[in-house]
């Protein structure tokens, strides 16, 4: 996968938000999966009415994670957390790879 850049004039134009602050297409294809991991989390979540604390208890993670999560800190979360917490929460996880 390559990342979609294009110069225009001094200036830079990216396929994605992911593609301007990823050093790699890899990175950047990383950092789009936990955050639709994560909004698909947040939708469950928003969905059920649950507070962060019980949404926090069924996961077992504290709520202050659970707050990072809701919040889109992507950064604080490995794919591998985020499936765990999806499955947790009822989720299942299904991964699809596209010819580019």
């Amino acid at each position: 996968m390559k990342a979609s850049r294009e110069r225009v004039g001094d200036s830079k134009r990216f396929g994605s938000v992911w593609d301007a602050i990823a050093d790699t297409p890899e990175q950047a294809a990383n950092l789009r999966a936990r955050a639709e991991l994560i909004r698909q989390i947040a939708s469950i979540v928003n969905g059920h009415g649950w507070t962060q604390a019980e949404a926090a208890a069924r996961c077992s993670v504290t709520q202050p994670r659970m707050n990072d999560l809701l919040r889109g800190r992507v950064s604080r979360f490995s794919i591998d957390a985020l499936v765990n917490i999806a499955t947790a929460i009822g989720g299942t996880v299904r991964i699809e790879v596209q010819a580019a």
